[in-house]
């Protein structure tokens, strides 16, 4: 009887160099077109819980309204949504069920009561945090 022998038509080899660097370039590439879509989308998606917030706080206010008969002065803030101001005597709150958040950005959002675009101003200064700006670095506001 004879012997069987298997052979492997590839043998032993692995990856050649070319071949290793042609699968990082596709890799680099693919990471090139994903990762600036995926970027935008985490600063769309901060402007978007930024205006949510905003809302929230306005039904707060308007809360507080009911109750008081007045807007939170910009003096007392939107804290007055949380804690009694001294000089309220109708305020029925606690308006908000946490503390008032901060703007996705990390910084206290803007109160101004009157405002200049109507009873009351809210607004956050976006990602750049100065007024104005355009894009991701705009301005949020409630008017």
């Amino acid at each position: 009887m004879g012997t069987f022998k298997h052979t492997c038509l590839m043998g032993n080899r692995g990856f050649t160099l070319l071949e290793l660097l042609v699968v990082m370039v596709i890799i680099g590439l693919l990471a090139g077109y994903v990762g600036p879509k995926y970027f935008a989308q985490v600063g769309k998606s901060e402007i978007k819980a930024a205006r949510a917030q905003i809302d929230a706080l306005e039904k707060a206010m308007d809360q507080y309204r009911l109750d008081t008969g007045h807007y939170p002065s910009t003096e007392e803030g939107l804290e007055s949504l949380v804690t009694r101001p001294a000089n309220e005597a109708r305020w029925d709150g606690p308006y908000l069920k946490k503390a008032v958040p901060l703007d996705p950005w990390g910084r206290p959002y803007v109160l101004k009561t009157p405002g200049d675009h109507g009873e009351v101003d809210l607004f956050s200064y976006g990602k750049d945090g100065q007024p104005g700006g355009a894009g991701e670095g705009a301005d949020i506001v409630n008017w």
